[in-house]
């Protein structure tokens, strides 16, 4: 393939769009949107494929899809899912990457968001449990405003957040350790439910079955 997550992170848009892109999120009071994150679901989204035994290219394209998935922040929240396909789609044609995979790639970037997301592909598939499974109170940039905004509470709340993958049982877990001293379990569900639907779609893309455990307990 050429082309690799350590080289796409080490190019130079790609360090300036995300920086920026997170910076501006954090202005408008938006959670962690920057590097940490972009490792996070590169790492998952590779380790999902890799695990459910899927072949090279597409774990290592899943891992890039992953790092670039929020790049288009730096333009709009808005309309950053596209906005992110696109800046991909010429980051990587600039790096010559083979036009099959950027399309691999950019199809998941635009796909990885509800409502209008589908997991049109392995890779989109993957980048949706991983972009959803990254939960977690490293997430929030102000705790002091938890208890004004229940994105920023339920994120504050979850202390540990794994997402399980069983190729042999083929169920895809994700496994939260709440604080409901913080945030009660309902408010999970109240914000993320559509989330919750998603990654079951992209769970039965890779034919493997999705469960929710917060807890302890199984809630999906």
């Amino acid at each position: 393939m050429g082309i690799t997550l350590d080289t796409v992170k080490s190019n130079p848009k790609v360090i300036a769009f995300l920086e920026a892109a997170n910076e501006y999120l954090g202005i408008i009071g938006y959670t962690e949107h920057g590097f940490r994150h972009a490792d996070t679901v590169a790492n998952l989204s590779k380790n999902i494929l890799t695990h459910l035994n899927h072949k090279e290219p597409l774990p290592e394209l899943a891992a890039i899809a992953g790092y670039l998935h929020d790049i288009g922040n730096v333009v709009n929240r808005e309309d950053h899912i596209s906005a992110s396909a696109l800046i991909a789609m010429d980051i990587l044609g600039e790096m010559k990457m083979p036009p099959e995979n950027i399309a691999f790639i950019i199809s998941a970037i635009g796909n990885h968001e509800e409502p209008i997301g589908e997991p049109v592909n392995s890779v989109a598939a993957a980048l949706i449990l991983a972009d959803k499974a990254d939960v977690h109170r490293s997430r929030v940039r102000n705790p002091k405003m938890i208890g004004l905004d229940i994105h920023d509470r339920v994120n504050y709340a979850v202390e540990r957040s794994f997402l399980r993958v069983d190729a042999d049982k083929k169920i895809i877990s994700l496994e939260l350790t709440i604080d409901t001293n913080i945030s009660q379990v309902m408010d999970y569900f109240e914000i993320f439910l559509t989330r919750m639907i998603i990654c079951k779609k992209a769970a039965a893309f890779l034919k493997t079955d999705f469960d929710l455990y917060i807890n302890g307990t199984k809630l999906l």
